[in-house]
């Protein structure tokens, strides 16, 4: 693990990208929070970090803005990339899933899933 250049050790360059040191992580973990509008001490007491690592993390995102959005656009990129390859991947096994009968034992609670998921379809 290496330093990130703003002269500070509590964000780090690991391979998983900027990371709060001291944890496993990333600055683009607590940038989903903020671009959602969560609350920071929600988003700090959520990853169970200090006021001084939410700060840096803060301070560091505010240094470096253009940077790490584009680094945390590329992120979101890429995840959006590997979702859509393992949906693809996946989609007969869990088509093939669907069709299972429920577990032995299990019956009564499948059918109250089952209601609950045609409830909630109807609802989206």
């Amino acid at each position: 693990m290496t330093s990130a250049s703003n002269g500070q050790t509590s964000i780090i360059r690991t391979e998983r990208g900027l990371t709060i040191s001291g944890t496993r992580i990333t600055l683009y973990d607590v940038m989903d929070y903020l671009t959602a509008q969560y609350p920071i001490p929600f988003i700090r007491d959520l990853f169970d970090l200090s006021e001084k690592q939410i700060s840096d993390a803060l301070a560091y995102l505010e240094a470096n803005r253009p940077e790490v959005e584009a680094e945390y656009k590329k992120v979101l990129k890429d995840t959006d990339e590997l979702r859509l390859y393992y949906e693809e991947q996946n989609r007969e096994r869990v088509a093939r899933i669907a069709t299972l009968p429920p577990p032995p034992g299990l019956e009564a609670a499948w059918e109250k899933l089952q209601a609950s998921k045609a409830r909630h379809q109807l609802q989206a």
